[in-house]
């Protein structure tokens, strides 16, 4: 299992994903879920994965290099929307390869997600969810963050707090206390993590950092948060009955 979201705000876009696959309990690794491709000045693009790493990585392979003869690449595609075109084309190639396959030996092992962000120059910047079958919503300000994989115990804390207007470095904040919240609650999901920030416009990544366990920043708003949610438990009036 894995967590990834998503966040597509009025000044960029904040990208976060662990890094434990879990093939069962004696059977865990870390592999990296975010690919980021940047030519400063001219693109920057993300994708995060979530489900079979088998078919996730074989994804991005052919985003690397190309669909058939000449076809475009991530690197080549125009605009964020064809490059959702794209994975979506990947994704149905992998499922023409090795699809029916998986399904007929394991079925539902066909499992796949994907969150692409980013921008090309001159276009606008963009997020969207690509699903197994290659289709693709996308965000808006309305709906600024998408999530995949084990979502359940991270998407309250954003519920709440993060809108379209939310100050990316703000953003990047929730994004990681709803990591945290998900870290404690699932064991599938582990450190380390991946962490891009991108600034509108700036076509090239503002922050990319990965955090590891004892990461003075991360333990800090990790223990500042456990510390809020008690104190304002307790100042909340007990119940009257």
């Amino acid at each position: 299992m894995t967590y990834c979201v998503g966040i597509l705000l009025k000044d960029g876009l904040v990208m976060l994903s662990d890094s434990r696959t879990n093939a069962g309990v004696d059977n865990i690794a870390t592999f990296r879920k975010m690919t980021v491709w940047e030519q400063p000045g001219e693109r920057v693009i993300a994708l995060m994965t979530s489900g079979n790493l088998a078919v996730s990585q074989a994804v991005v392979a052919y985003l690397d290099e190309g669909l058939g003869e000449g076809g475009d690449t991530i690197m080549t595609v125009p605009s964020m929307f064809r490059a959702a075109q794209l994975v979506g084309q990947a994704v149905r190639a992998v499922y023409t390869e090795v699809g029916g396959t998986m399904e007929s030996k394991d079925p539902g092992s066909f499992n796949v997600s994907f969150l692409l962000g980013g921008q090309v120059k001159g276009r606008r910047c963009r997020l969207f969810q690509v699903y197994a079958a290659g289709n693709f919503i996308h965000a808006s300000d309305r709906t600024p963050f998408f999530q995949i994989g084990e979502h359940k115990y991270g998407k309250p804390i954003l519920d709440r707090a993060l809108t379209y207007e939310t100050d990316l470095r703000v953003a990047a904040k929730l994004a990681l206390l709803s990591m945290d919240s998900t870290l404690r609650s699932n064991l599938s999901v582990g450190l380390p993590l991946d962490l891009m920030i991108y600034r509108t416009d700036s076509l090239k990544t503002e922050i990319r950092r990965t955090i590891d366990d004892g990461d003075p920043y991360f333990e800090e708003i990790r223990q500042g948060w456990s510390s809020a949610l008690r104190n304002a438990i307790k100042a909340m009036p007990d119940v009257p009955w």
